[in-house]
């Protein structure tokens, strides 16, 4: 009796304690599932991730640049394409008023020439023979100007006919009549009439630029005859550059004689350059529907050569307002946004785990700590961190690289940004998808 009262005691007692463990056991579970379900709540409420952080080796490799934004005055633009062109006056082909052989040719295409340089020399035999006529022409003068007077004195004597005096009269002025046609002929040849005599009679004629330019093209060569209707060279004088644009019927009533036009070549468009509007077509350009702008290139005009194709932006409202480099802006989910340097880690912005604790005991919070403190020594190899901050802005007007922006929070002022590599960031941001710790 007394020992099977004892073995009803033990078997209670394990039934009792059975019953205890299971029960805890299913509380811990709920408390397991409790602080999970918690977790995964409190992390939905964090949203995107706007802080990301990168090492001094990252921001070299990607070439990541900052700037600052910055007041830039900016235009709504009208866009048009035109073609650089020279006028007439400022294009001229070198010739010689004699034919003549090419002799020597002095310049090549692409030369600077200036007013007056000689570019090639001619010869011609006929050359000689208006210089020897033009000699003997002096001493034929001599002997008829002392046939007249001889003249004269007979008829004032009444010995001679006057028919005589007449005629010695006419030859006289006759001979004069033909030395001044040579006189200028020779000019025309460039060669001094008063350096011309029977020992520096000259083959031949140099032919000169008429104006300051660059040679353009060579039409002549060494051998080849030429005559006035044949151009040695072609010189363009490309100091004074004309813009013509193309303008639809639209927009013209926006454009006023001296607004300024930006344009860009079609195979540079690194690289802007300016002219001033002088006058508007008053007709229509074949049958495109368009109107001519015809401006003045100002400015700097190197790299601009007659013919080029051209892509010009005419601005018609002037705003001032603060500008970033189109680079530095992104586009994610149908919004914009810039990157700016921070304090801000994303430590910080992901503070709500914290209340609920990722580390449950005190092995898991030393081992985070080690992990820390394994990053920050990381860190320290690869350079200083830099965190990064996503700002969302609103665009406005774009021109000549720049994007007019209003950013929805305030940015203090000497803010730097990312005006280069914020693709990069944007794309870290988004792979970290929200739990950065």
């Amino acid at each position: 009796m007394k020992i099977s009262k004892i073995f009803f005691v033990v078997a209670f007692i394990t039934v009792f304690y059975g019953c205890g463990a299971k029960h805890s056991e299913g509380d811990g579970h709920a408390h397991e599932k409790e602080e999970a379900k918690g977790d995964t709540e409190e992390g939905h409420k964090d949203g995107p991730v706007t802080v990301a952080t990168l090492s001094g080796q990252q921001i070299k490799a990607v070439g990541i640049a900052f700037g600052n934004i910055e007041n830039k005055e900016l235009t709504a633009t009208i866009k048009a394409n035109g073609l650089l062109s020279v006028p007439n006056n400022n294009k001229a082909n070198a010739t010689t008023l004699y034919g003549g052989v090419i002799k020597t040719l002095n310049v090549q295409l692409g030369d600077i020439v200036r007013k007056g340089q000689v570019i090639a020399t001619i010869t011609n035999p006929q050359f000689v023979q208006l210089q020897e006529e033009y000699v003997a022409l002096a001493s034929r003068i001599t002997l008829a100007e002392q046939e007249m007077r001889r003249q004269q004195e007979l008829n004032e004597g009444n010995a001679g006919a006057r028919k005589n005096l007449q005629a010695a009269t006419a030859e006289f002025n006759g001979l004069r009549a033909r030395k001044a046609s040579l006189q200028q002929q020779i000019k025309l040849m460039g060669i001094n009439p008063n350096t011309v005599n029977l020992s520096n009679l000259k083959t031949s004629l140099t032919v000169t630029s008429p104006i300051n330019g660059t040679v353009s093209n060579v039409i002549a060569k060494i051998g080849s005859y030429v005559d006035v209707s044949s151009p040695v060279i072609e010189i363009v004088d490309n100091s004074l550059l004309h813009l013509d644009l193309q303008v639809f019927e639209k927009d013209l009533p926006l454009i006023k004689v001296g607004q300024i036009i930006n344009f860009q070549l079609t195979n540079n468009p690194d690289k802007t350059y300016s002219a001033k509007v002088f006058t508007i077509g008053s007709s229509f350009e074949n049958d495109s529907k368009t109107i001519a702008v015809h401006s003045t290139v100002i400015g700097s005009k190197v790299g601009l050569i007659d013919g080029m194709n051209i892509t010009g932006m005419i601005g018609i409202n002037n705003v001032t307002s603060p500008a970033v480099p189109n680079d530095a802006i992104v586009e994610a989910d149908g919004k914009y946004y810039i990157f700016i340097e921070t304090d801000k880690t994303p430590e910080e912005h992901g503070a709500g785990h914290d209340d609920h604790g990722h580390a449950h005991d005190e092995g898991e919070a030393k081992h985070a700590h080690q992990n820390e403190q394994e990053a920050a020594r990381h860190a320290e190899e690869q350079g200083k961190n830099t965190n990064f901050e996503k700002i969302e802005v609103q665009k406005g007007v774009s021109a000549m690289g720049y994007t007019a922006v209003t950013p929805v929070q305030e940015i203090p002022d000497h803010t730097k940004i990312v005006v280069k590599g914020a693709f990069f960031i944007n794309a870290k941001m988004s792979n970290t998808g929200g739990h950065e710790h």
